[in-house]
């Protein structure tokens, strides 16, 4: 089968990103991830399935899709629409009838092809500022065959690639995706098996099993952690974060990433609750002290904001 034609299924391309590795990048979104974190900024990105969003600050409340939705799932309320999910079959029809987007879909299908043309297009800027294509998600490694499609694609026009993984998946998936891979971006929750369950919905051995393979390969890598107060920002923690990073990938930086509450009303427009509604982002003075511990193991350490 020609590689080229194998097909994805993502909820996003983003062009113009600054945050997802070295210079300019444009950063391609899978749908479909292992783990349910409790504070993911990206909730369209956990099911490999379609899903209706509703953008409730988009809405004029004229009606129109009241009207036209076939299977009567939509109804209009004082704060504006509601969506019966169990009768909604995403047949778009009110997609389609929604000037305004308040009404849209998170995910299509997309060949390797299609999305190499989107990340091809700002190729003059990864060249001037060492930038290149970020895949990320959801998880990749749930969708290998796409992903190291793209980084073929890339590696074969010059372009600089990164994976960004929560590291759960099979070695063969993480294989694929490492031969085409020029960098990682390696994300870690919490060290205590039990407390990443609770987190998470699994535990980590899978994760620091994949990380000694991602280790050995050599390829350059960024250890990822978001600080989530109360969950893992703990002295305990930190220190056994620090420990683990110095003996399986001693060479690599960590880069903090303090809780935020910007996708909360992503969960919104899913028709899901967002449980982390009440917790506060991390004090200054617990990032400062975060980030002493983790620099006096001679780990390299920076907060991104």
């Amino acid at each position: 089968m020609d590689y080229t034609k194998i097909e994805g299924t993502i909820f996003n391309i983003q062009r113009y990103s600054i945050d997802d590795g070295p210079g300019v990048r444009t950063t391609v979104f899978v749908k479909g991830c292992p783990l349910k974190c409790k504070w993911c900024s990206n909730p369209e990105s956990q099911s490999m399935e379609k899903q209706l969003r509703y953008r409730f600050t988009s809405c004029k409340k004229c009606g129109t899709c009241v009207k036209v939705c076939p299977n009567g799932a939509i109804t209009m309320g004082e704060d504006g629409v509601i969506i019966d999910r169990e009768k909604c079959q995403l047949c778009g029809t009110c997609v389609k009838k929604c000037l305004l987007e308040a009404l849209t879909f998170a995910g299509e299908k997309i060949t390797v092809e299609k999305a190499f043309k989107t990340v091809r297009r700002d190729k003059d800027y990864y060249d001037q500022g060492g930038g290149g294509c970020t895949c990320s998600g959801g998880e990749i490694l749930m969708q290998p065959d796409f992903v190291a499609g793209i980084f073929r694609m890339c590696r074969e026009n010059g372009i600089h690639t990164n994976a960004d993984t929560c590291g759960l998946g099979s070695r063969e998936a993480l294989e694929k995706i490492m031969k085409y891979a020029d960098m990682f971006y390696y994300d870690l929750k919490h060290m205590d098996p039990v407390e990443h369950e609770k987190g998470t919905g699994v535990d980590n051995k899978v994760i620091l099993e994949n990380l000694k393979v991602v280790a050995e390969s050599g390829i350059p890598t960024v250890i990822r952690v978001p600080v989530i107060p109360g969950y893992n920002d703990s002295d305990e923690n930190i220190t056994a974060l620090a420990k683990t990073v110095k003996e399986i990938i001693p060479h690599a930086p960590i880069n903090l990433l303090p809780y935020h509450k910007y996708g909360a009303s992503k969960y919104k427009m899913l028709g899901k609750e967002y449980e982390l509604e009440e917790l506060e982002p991390l004090s200054q003075e617990r990032e400062n002290r975060i980030v002493e511990i983790i620099k006096s193991f001679g780990i390299e350490c920076k907060v991104s904001k």
